[in-house]
């Protein structure tokens, strides 16, 4: 299984972790799959989370696992609720009827009337008929 997940970098006491994508039966700083964003906690919190969320996506869409810390991460950058948005929107898009179209929206023509029968048809009352 495909996991999303820290990989600690930075010197002693001052840690500072990649947000990678991995095998889940590697070990935390081992091999990965791709780096897709940067965590620094005691940074200042315009710098603490770097995030290509794209990439967050996708690796979400095709079923990879955030860790604990990670999944808190996506939400506080906001990548889970963009998720959510785009899947709501999608089944309200999908289960929407079409409105028929309102009467007075477009006019109707008025119906015709039915046109006189001709002299020469056999349903035609020989008394009406005026010859000259």
């Amino acid at each position: 299984m495909v996991r999303i997940r820290l990989r600690r970098v930075g010197r002693k006491k001052a840690p500072a972790y990649r947000i990678v994508v991995a095998d889940s039966k590697s070990p935390r700083d081992g091999k990965f799959i791709e780096i897709i964003g940067q965590y620094a906690p005691r940074s200042s919190d315009e710098q603490k989370i770097n995030l290509d969320a794209a990439r967050a996506d996708y690796w979400l869409s095709v079923g990879a696992q955030p860790s604990d810390t990670v999944r808190s991460i996506l939400r506080r950058a906001g990548v889970l609720k963009a998720r959510h948005e785009a899947r709501l929107a999608r089944g309200r898009a999908a289960s929407a009827v079409a409105l028929p179209e309102i009467a007075a929206a477009a006019p109707t023509p008025a119906p015709e009337a039915p046109a006189a029968p001709a002299a020469d048809s056999p349903t035609a009352d020989p008394s009406l008929s005026v010859e000259a």
